[in-house]
């Protein structure tokens, strides 16, 4: 049963995506990894395979972030999230490579947003008023799934935003 609280999750997720759109359809792979400063976090090749730039703890100052690494960012997470709600436990931030190129990259996270979707529009206001899904979830923990869910919209709208100024700055350069 879909309820007006789920649906009004996936509208903010549906807004959200659409800006992603907007600028998903002008990026290539030159932009997407062009690095906007002098200390930016980035994907690169390593043996074979995309790896992020990563820290444990938070550098000061915050690096700039290329595009490549906004995309692979906001898949980490979401799949982190998806995987550990809905689907019984997530992979390491080391096992999620980024899949290579913006193409590449704007399918694998349209795919996590529609598994997404359709898991919220299916949950029942129970659902998401429990935080049974969402224990032990890194960036959840004690919140219930609608909070997560909240979050999620929130953090992917910041991502798209810093993706947009990347975009404008590269355009520009």
């Amino acid at each position: 049963m879909t309820t007006k609280r789920a649906q009004l999750l996936v509208h903010q997720l549906d807004i959200t995506w659409a800006l992603f759109d907007y600028h998903l359809k002008d990026l290539d792979d030159d932009l997407t990894l062009w690095e906007p400063a002098e200390h930016t976090w980035t994907v690169r090749m390593v043996d074979g395979t995309w790896v992020a730039d990563w820290a444990d703890a938070e550098p000061d100052p915050v690096p700039a972030m290329s595009i490549g690494w906004l995309t692979w960012h906001i898949g980490f997470w979401w799949t982190t999230t998806l995987q550990h709600c809905f689907r019984g436990g997530a992979p390491a931030r080391e096992e999620i490579g980024w899949p290579g190129g913006i193409e590449a990259a704007g399918a694998w996270l349209r795919q996590v947003k529609d598994e997404w979707r359709a898991e919220l529009l299916a949950l029942t206001d129970e659902e998401l008023d429990s935080a049974e899904r969402t224990a032990g979830l890194p960036w959840g923990e004690g919140q219930t799934l609608a909070e997560v869910a909240g979050w999620l919209n929130v953090e992917l709208t910041k991502n798209v935003a810093e993706i947009g100024l990347v975009h404008i700055l590269g355009v520009q350069r």
